[in-house]
């Protein structure tokens, strides 16, 4: 069958023929994957970017981590049917580590993570543990539910940043995380929610489409001035990062209210140089927010069942799997937002 490989480590991903899947063991089935979405993380593993150096002991891979499909056949015990339509949590525990015997598997010290160090979605099929599916509500059709893992991501930070009604919420970053951050903080109650990106105009069109109207672009201005005159100079209760770009920590924070919250949801190649007297004096918290847990997949799936088509817009690409470098080039040069890539 097709699939997207990294084949080593460098620039690049492997179009070619990969194996088929195991067969489902005991707790496992094989899905038939019909829709698989291309992240950020994934561009910079393409890119091979510093900081996806873990990946070589597992390489060669099927990469994909944001996908849903079908299932296609169930091992013994799955308690799945045929046919039943899922969403896969990408993160594999061990189930023998402390934090798994504690009942914390997402802190799982030995887990693996699907299309990052274990086979992916960027193929028509692959076999995972029964446990990693979520049935899908039967308002959201697969291409919705490939959706679920990157909205999680953003539905776990609002969570940390602790977003509340009536909050002003600045989101730095028009990707897809971002969206999802800004989409994710209205839904937590925020009375306004301002975007920050820089010319990134197919980007702001699709927050246009979600609804969003406060756009800042800070390629034709700095960011402070432009966010202070939208709220008539009150600093933001709240800044949900999800550039990438170090720096533009210490630009949230140049307009943080005296002890608001920042998170950290990008994943930088560099360091940071933070003006700690300032940042004690102010009292700002800067707290750090990856990945995602069940509680907020499950948050997230109940969103999109209220409301589907809301979400829809978000998607901007959907190509065959056979056109997936196509795909992952117009991802990496910001000319699409999220791509869709179709086995």
């Amino acid at each position: 069958m097709l699939a997207l490989r990294k084949t080593g480590a460098g620039f690049g991903l492997v179009p070619g023929e990969a194996p088929e899947p195991a067969p489902p063991g005991p707790g496992e089935v094989t899905v038939a994957v019909e829709a698989a979405g291309i992240c950020g993380s994934d561009v910079h593993a393409y890119e091979w970017t510093e900081g996806y150096g873990f990946m070589v002991p597992h390489l060669p891979l099927t990469m994909g981590h944001e996908f849903a499909g079908r299932v296609l056949r169930a091992g013994p015990g799955a308690g799945l049917a045929p046919d039943t339509r899922v969403t896969v949590i990408p993160w594999v525990a061990c189930g023998g580590c402390d934090a798994c015997r504690r009942g914390e598997p997402r802190g799982c010290t030995r887990k693996a993570t699907i299309g990052l160090t274990r086979d992916g979605g960027f193929a028509a099929r692959l076999t995972v543990p029964a446990a990693n599916c979520l049935v899908l509500p039967a308002a959201v059709d697969t291409e919705l539910g490939a959706l679920t893992e990157p909205l999680g991501v953003a539905c776990e930070a609002v969570l940390v940043g602790e977003v509340g009604l009536g909050d002003t919420v600045l989101v730095l970053g028009p990707g897809t995380i971002g969206q999802g951050l800004a989409l994710m903080a209205r839904a937590a109650g925020a009375a306004r929610v301002i975007v920050a990106g820089r010319a990134d105009a197919p980007r702001f069109d699709v927050l246009r489409a979600l609804g969003f109207a406060d756009l800042v672009d800070v390629a034709e201005a700095p960011l402070a001035g432009q966010v202070l005159r939208l709220t008539g100079g009150a600093p933001v209760d709240v800044v949900l990062e999800a550039t990438g770009h170090p720096a533009s920590i210490n630009d949230g924070l140049a307009v943080l209210r005296r002890g608001g919250v920042i998170v950290a949801a990008g994943i930088h190649a560099a360091p940071l140089t933070l003006p700690l007297t300032e940042f004690v004096r102010m009292r700002h918290q800067l707290r750090a927010s990856h990945g995602t847990s069940r509680a907020s997949w499950d948050k997230v799936l109940a969103l999109l069942a209220r409301e589907p088509e809301a979400f829809r817009p978000m998607i901007t690409h959907r190509l065959p799997l056979s056109r997936g470098l196509e795909g992952f080039e117009l991802a990496r040069q910001r000319a699409a937002s999220k791509v869709m890539l179709i086995p």
